[in-house]
């Protein structure tokens, strides 16, 4: 890529941030929307589920082979060929007649996500070449974050009660419009000089992985968790990741270079990574159930409860990026992780559902702490990388966050539908949420382990030593080794 002005490269980061914005605006606009979506096309709890899940499954499977594409065919063809695509499946998903073909559409927009956030944090990162201006740049991608968070219950909201569940979809065609314009005539050529092969075997094991793994998850509670079917999805799920690990270390041009994680930073941020969206997803999916069933609110006035989670995102996650490039990611995740579990306890343990300045506390709480988390977990994944590998190791970081988002929703609504008619009754929802909250909290707990564990000096030592193992490796430019190797 070449060099580009201050304003240029600032212009570059804001196309970047509005592919987000709309990729992130589509989950929190719809989890306002699911009562309404439910009512109207008669959806069970499994059935809202999918609507999340269909997205963020495709999204999480195909993202490592957007990003190979990306640097076989170029970043920027790639990147508007995802706009192209998203914005279609957006105005598809708003003219569904039906909840299977709403999901179907929903994964037609999951394959223009997946060109888009991976991609555009390879042209960010190869943009911003200073390390502490690269903190800085992912600290306002991960604004973007908490602005979505912020507009989506809102603008959500308002446009349930205004129109119906279908116009939150349109929201997406004008932004996907506007960026496809300004990509078209300001983002810069780039590829790769020595772009991977494809590794279509490993990509099918992913998708195996990942769609088996959270299928059982979803459909267990109405089958049983003993039903065949569902320990054949379990078993199908192990062996797919037994098979992929065997198949990866194998291959010259993987799929996911295995050897990233001997950097104990990189598998920490896959973990936090993991551990924060799960999080987040769950506590989207309840708090909406929650506010619009239990309390009776409206969807925007559902909204507009959640807006000091949404606040504090928007405010710590810019804050979290400049804490990141003055001081590391250290003080930031502890944070995060610290915040995340004082919310998940207030209720679990404190019953904060029964106690509107509790349930606020508890909001503000969980806004912080995962604002403070996006920031590291990008950052921490493409530190101490050689720089042609910031874009394979940043397409792993967004892969575990929708791997995360999709169990989050996957368990939580599972733990809701095991509650049966206790979650379905208004008097009953609170006690049945009680095992979900407790999940979220172990999810906290993770992030603020994990943090602690790999983001002190040996952890940054394991980073320089892959560093140099993966310098050393006669690989192309995007990272992948291109002679034989020993197993990673």
């Amino acid at each position: 890529m070449p060099e580009l002005t201050h304003r240029r490269r600032m212009l570059v980061l804001a196309i970047c941030c509005m592919s987000l914005l709309i990729v992130s605006l589509d989950n929190t606009v719809l989890n306002v929307a699911l009562p309404s979506l439910r009512q109207d096309l008669h959806a069970s709890v499994s059935g809202m589920q999918w609507t999340i899940d269909a997205y963020t499954l495709v999204l999480a499977s195909l993202l490592m082979l957007a990003g190979s594409t990306a640097d076989r065919l170029g970043r920027r063809r790639v990147f508007q060929a995802g706009l192209i695509v998203f914005t279609l499946g957006s105005l598809l998903c708003s003219l569904a007649p039906s909840l299977p073909w709403l999901v179907a559409f929903r994964m037609v927009q999951a394959v223009g996500g997946s060109m888009l956030n991976p991609v555009a944090m390879s042209i960010i990162t190869n943009t911003f070449t200073e390390p502490r201006e690269r903190a800085r740049a992912i600290g306002v991608w991960g604004g973007v974050v908490g602005l979505s968070m912020a507009a989506g219950p809102v603008v959500g909201g308002l446009l349930v009660e205004a129109v119906d569940w279908r116009a939150i979809f349109w929201i997406n065609v004008p932004i996907g419009l506007l960026a496809l314009f300004l990509t078209m005539r300001y983002v810069p050529h780039s590829r790769a000089p020595h772009p991977r092969r494809p590794d279509p075997v490993g990509q099918l094991l992913v998708i195996l992985l990942l769609g088996s793994l959270t299928y059982a998850i979803i459909e267990a509670p109405e089958s049983g968790w003993g039903s065949p079917l569902i320990m054949s999805c379990t078993a199908l799920a192990v062996l797919s990741l037994v098979g992929l690990i065997g198949y990866e270390r194998r291959r010259t041009e993987p799929l996911i270079e295995l050897r990233f994680f001997r950097s104990a930073p990189f598998s920490g941020a896959t973990v936090i990574a993991v551990s924060a969206f799960a999080a987040l997803g769950g506590f989207l999916f309840v708090n909406t159930l929650y506010l619009q069933d239990v309390r009776g609110l409206s969807a925007l006035h559902a909204g507009l409860y959640m807006l000091p989670m949404a606040a504090m995102t928007l405010v710590f996650a810019p804050l979290s990026g400049r804490l990141v490039g003055a001081r590391g990611p250290r003080l930031p995740l502890l944070l995060a992780g610290t915040g995340m579990v004082v919310s998940g306890v207030l209720f679990a343990g404190f019953e904060a559902e029964g106690s509107t300045p509790l349930l606020f506390t508890g909001y503000v709480l969980f806004g912080i702490g995962f604002g403070l988390v996006n920031a590291p977990i990008t950052n921490t994944a493409v530190s101490g990388m050689p720089r042609a590998q910031a874009g394979v190791a940043a397409a792993v970081a967004s892969t575990s966050r929708q791997v995360g988002q999709s169990l989050g929703v996957a368990v939580i609504g599972a733990v809701l539908a095991s509650g049966g008619a206790a979650a379905a009754a208004s008097e009953g929802f609170a006690e049945a949420s009680r095992p979900a909250w407790w999940v979220i909290t172990g999810c906290g707990v993770a992030v603020l382990l994990v943090g602690a564990l790999t983001s002190g000096r040996w952890a940054r030592e394991t980073a320089r030593r892959a560093a140099r193992q993966l310098e050393g490796d006669p690989a192309p430019a995007d990272g992948a080794p291109t002679g034989s190797r020993q197993g990673g």
